[in-house]
């Protein structure tokens, strides 16, 4: 994990988070730009000038201060973690979706409530008895029961 003003080659990204004040924040949530969506890096930054990055269809030039409190990870990076299912995070942890296994219903249900491969996922709570888990993805709170959420394999972040 390192902010985005340190990735010095040009590629994709997954936001993992947004650090500082919370009207920067704000300002960048409203943009779109939150935990779990994809950046890509076109001109990585040279010096105090800012960089270029590709985000949601459209090209933006942010500046080094903004830069550095978008924290990334690479799309292509492996942290040679062994993945674990879902169902096994504990409340609160985070994970990047890496593979998926069941039959082929429950992994299209999956992919259209927007469970796809590189998408960060948070654990938000656990019910009392312990199913169903509620997660935040891409922004929205969804609802797994645990035998269904056993099917998604994570890698933590």
């Amino acid at each position: 994990m390192k902010s985005l003003a340190e990735s010095r080659q040009r590629g994709q990204y997954i936001i993992l988070n947004v650090l500082g004040e919370r009207s920067v924040a704000r300002r960048l949530a409203e943009m779109g730009m939150i935990a779990g969506k994809k950046v890509t890096i076109i001109s990585p930054s040279q010096d105090a000038s800012g960089m270029m990055i590709y985000f949601q269809g459209q090209r933006l030039a942010i500046s080094l201060d903004i830069a550095q409190r978008i924290v990334v990870r690479s799309v292509q990076e492996k942290a040679g973690k062994k993945l674990r299912s879902l169902s096994d995070l504990p409340k609160g942890e985070s994970g990047l979706v890496r593979k998926m296994v069941g039959d082929r219903a429950l992994r299209r249900r999956l992919l259209d409530m927007g469970l796809t491969n590189n998408t960060l996922i948070k654990i938000n709570q656990v019910a009392p008895l312990g199913d169903p888990i509620e997660l935040v993805v891409r922004g929205y709170k969804l609802s797994l029961r645990k035998r269904d959420a056993s099917c998604i394999l994570i890698e933590e972040v």
